[in-house]
């Protein structure tokens, strides 16, 4: 079943120096490789091997630089999600976060439902249902009991 690229923002708002974008779908490696200006010319995201980093800088559609970041790929069947997925690394900046987001979705992704993430794991086979549901429980964990029952959940 084909499924849209998604993205968004992984990372609380305001709240570090550095914010994850994670981009997970058939397209995740097609979308973001124009956009990525990598450090070392000889790399490119689709010539990455799976699980490396890359530092480099995203460019807009008129070549500026909008931030400098560092890149994960992930490709299928062994991410989260199933899918392809690349996470970029960027600045904390609402601004920054927003115009990636936006400048993703000009180039073919679509904004992710709260929970799709886990929910394609969850239909790609990488997790069952009571794990699935883990993962909310650990991202709302709000003391040591609670984030050890999620976690044993998890497993």
């Amino acid at each position: 079943m084909k499924q849209e690229t998604i993205c968004a923002v992984s990372t609380p708002p305001g709240k570090g120096g550095i914010a994850v974008i994670r981009i997970s779908g058939e397209k995740a490696i097609e979308i973001t490789d124009p956009l990525f200006l990598p450090a070392k010319q000889f790399c490119n995201i689709k010539n990455m091997q799976a699980y490396t980093c890359a530092y480099g800088q995203i460019k807009t559609e008129k070549g500026t630089t909008l931030d400098q970041v560092v890149l994960t790929l992930f490709k299928a069947p062994h991410s989260f999600t199933g899918e392809d997925c690349v996470e970029i690394a960027c600045h904390g900046s609402l601004y920054i976060q927003q115009q990636l987001i936006q400048l993703l979705i000009r180039n073919g992704c679509r904004l992710a439902l709260p929970g799709e993430f886990t929910q394609r794991a969850f239909f790609n086979g990488k997790m069952d249902l009571s794990q699935a549901e883990a993962v909310a429980d650990l991202i709302a964990s709000d003391s040591e009991a609670s984030h050890r029952l999620a976690i044993n959940q998890m497993r």
